[in-house]
């Protein structure tokens, strides 16, 4: 498939609060907030030219991880479904759902109801996983998940381009034709490889501005040409200056400011962003998705 980031743009989306709570981002407002706050944020997004939405995935989060990761963590596609609904242009994208829980097929049908039900709009982020009690408990094959992976995306990806995987049909079609971008999740040379070979995109989880070259490099050596969307998630962003202690290092000013910094990301070769922003409550993050939207997401 061809790149779904136009030409010469660098797009930005956002994961949507609430619907994961882990320690290393959950602001505190989060933890006693629901669905009123994230329909909020999506719709604001959905206004503010966000290319798209995003949702995780994890299926039980053992005792011993619940602490830092929290148990709090909505299902992808049944999230992406009802956003669907409460949106009409931003993409939906899963921000990375693990395929080897699954089967394929079962995956398949869930994806291409999901893109039929949003007229086209999804985005499919898969990844590999890396809590090993979790594989344990789906009785999933924890150190065979990367062949696994590379199999289960060749199903997943035949079933929703033809509707067909041997003698077995798949319905419904995805809108998106032949099938929704697929977008591999990872930092490891071994996912961007996966990436280059199997999917549309590599989506990044967290790689540091410095790592990239030598990572963009190794997908496109990979993938034999300079197609494919290269993600990224950015450093925290405040457009404007914070009243409050935001508590952790974070990029604030005007929005040339903002924006200025970002394109450190496409000098590397990035063209879609996931942005973060601190916040005390939902206002002030839909506040700062708007203000990022419609006056720093233009400069870009």
């Amino acid at each position: 498939m061809a790149p779904i980031v136009p030409a010469g743009r660098v797009v930005f989306g956002i994961q949507l609060p609430v619907q994961a709570q882990s320690k290393y981002f959950v602001e505190p407002w989060e933890l006693a907030a629901g669905p009123t706050e994230v329909a909020t944020v999506a719709q604001v997004a959905d206004r503010s030219g966000f290319f798209y939405v995003a949702v995780c995935d994890h299926v039980a989060i053992p005792d011993d991880l619940a602490p830092r990761m929290s148990s709090v963590w909505w299902d992808t596609v049944a999230t992406l479904s009802w956003l669907a609904a409460q949106t009409s242009q931003t993409r939906l994208l899963s921000s990375v759902f693990n395929l080897t829980y699954r089967h394929p097929l079962v995956s398949a049908k869930s994806f291409g109801t999901l893109d039929l039900l949003s007229g086209g709009r999804t985005i499919i982020g898969v990844g590999a996983g890396h809590v090993e009690k979790e594989f344990a408990a789906l009785d999933v094959d924890f150190h065979g998940r990367g062949k696994q992976l590379d199999e289960s995306l060749q199903v997943f990806a035949e079933a929703l381009s033809t509707g067909r995987v041997g003698e077995m049909q798949v319905e419904p079609r995805p809108v998106q034709s032949p099938r929704p971008p697929i977008w591999v999740g990872g930092a490891a040379p071994a996912a961007v490889r996966r990436a280059a070979r199997l999917a549309d995109g590599w989506l990044p989880q967290g790689t540091p501005l410095d790592q990239m070259p030598e990572l963009v490099e190794l997908y496109r050596r990979e993938r034999g040409d300079d197609s494919g969307d290269i993600g990224a998630i950015s450093e925290w962003l405040y457009v404007g200056t914070p009243s409050w202690d935001v508590n952790r290092r974070c990029v604030s000013g005007s929005p040339e400011e903002i924006a200025d910094s970002l394109r450190a990301w496409a000098k590397v070769g990035v063209n879609h962003l996931q942005v973060r922003f601190p916040s005390r409550d939902a206002a002030e993050l839909a506040e700062q998705v708007e203000k990022f939207g419609t006056e720093v997401g233009p400069l870009l």
